[in-house]
């Protein structure tokens, strides 16, 4: 990385002007206030890799406030994850205070207000993610912003070290080596996000419940979509298919067969539904998700012991009820 700005460089009268400017253009635009009268002094690298912002900023103790106005001026949302080098971070956004020791990552979004508080000369790298680049939802980054990780273990020791390399030396590979880097991390970064809002949920019970709750309500506005399974309902809830997984042990069922039991229900409901206009049992199925035809009538006569057809002409007060089936189908 090429340096945007060494203080050094600048007259002691233009230093903190030329540091505002540089920072607005390197990160994003800010309000600095150094901590002491003298002469302000820092040196701040950056550039982009890919998609992303990496800089590297040294600098005496200062405070820094970016304000709506502030964001007004570049709106873009971008997800900052810091790593502190020497000297602290003290984190203040979303209502929670963090404090970043060498060592630690932490998170904060360029979209809301925030308040850094650096109490003494620090150095700490920092990569602008786009907020449209990650595969999660508010509700999982909501969890991690003005928030640090130890990076003792788990996700953020892993997560540390590939962002130091992006941000020091990804100028030094190639244009396909670069690009793996960028991947890495950005699903690195993901993945220990979507950990932390996973333990959050883990803790608190009532928190787990109404996310069973929700998922069963998303598959339920969801059945009719060929494409729904347990990949897309986790994605959509921001937790990881393991986790969706484990969150469905106590329910009696997996998330797959929950999601064709209710596209069952649903096509044994039509099917028995007496009407001027009878869709066929194929457009039924499809309506409900089932793609191949064939394959419908195997799992439908498997789940209720009679073919669609069979079914159908029983008529709505024959043999075994929809509501009754229903239950057989999640046998």
């Amino acid at each position: 990385m090429s340096p945007v700005l060494l203080t050094s460089q600048i007259p002691e009268e233009q230093r903190l002007t030329s540091w505002h400017n540089a920072v607005g253009r390197g990160l994003v635009p800010v309000t600095v206030v150094p901590h002491s009268a003298g002469p302000f002094t820092g040196r701040l690298f950056t550039d982009h890799v890919g998609a992303l912002r990496v800089s590297t900023v040294e600098a005496d103790a200062h405070r820094i406030r970016r304000t709506k106005t502030h964001i007004a001026r570049s709106p873009e949302p971008l997800v900052a994850v810091g790593a502190q080098v020497t000297g602290r971070t003290v984190l203040v956004q979303a209502g929670r205070e963090v404090t970043a020791d060498p060592g630690d990552l932490f998170v904060y979004d360029t979209s809301r207000p925030y308040f850094l508080e650096r109490p003494e000369r620090f150095r700490a790298h920092v990569i602008l993610i786009p907020r449209r680049a990650l595969d999660l939802s508010d509700e999982s980054l909501d969890s991690a912003i003005g928030t640090a990780f130890g990076t003792e273990q788990g996700c953020a020791a892993v997560l540390q070290p590939v962002l130091t390399t992006v941000v020091s030396a990804a100028h030094q590979y190639s244009a396909t080596a670069t690009g793996g880097l960028v991947n890495g991390l950005v699903d690195l970064f993901s993945t220990m996000v979507t950990e932390r809002h996973e333990g959050l949920i883990e803790g608190d019970g009532t928190t787990r419940d109404h996310l069973v709750r929700r998922v069963r309500e998303h598959i339920d506005q969801n059945l009719g979509d060929p494409a729904l399974s347990p990949e897309s309902v986790a994605r959509a809830q921001g937790i990881s298919v393991r986790y969706l997984h484990r969150l469905f042990e106590d329910e009696g069922v997996t998330v797959g067969r929950l999601i064709q039991r209710c596209r069952l229900e649903r096509c044994a409901l039509e099917l028995a539904h007496r009407s001027r206009t009878v869709p066929t049992v194929a457009a039924i199925a499809q309506r409900w998700g089932f793609v191949n035809p064939a394959h419908f009538s195997r799992v439908f006569r498997g789940a209720y012991g009679l073919s669609p057809r069979e079914w159908r002409s029983m008529g709505p007060e024959g043999g075994v009820t929809a509501a009754a089936a229903g239950r057989h189908a999640g046998d």
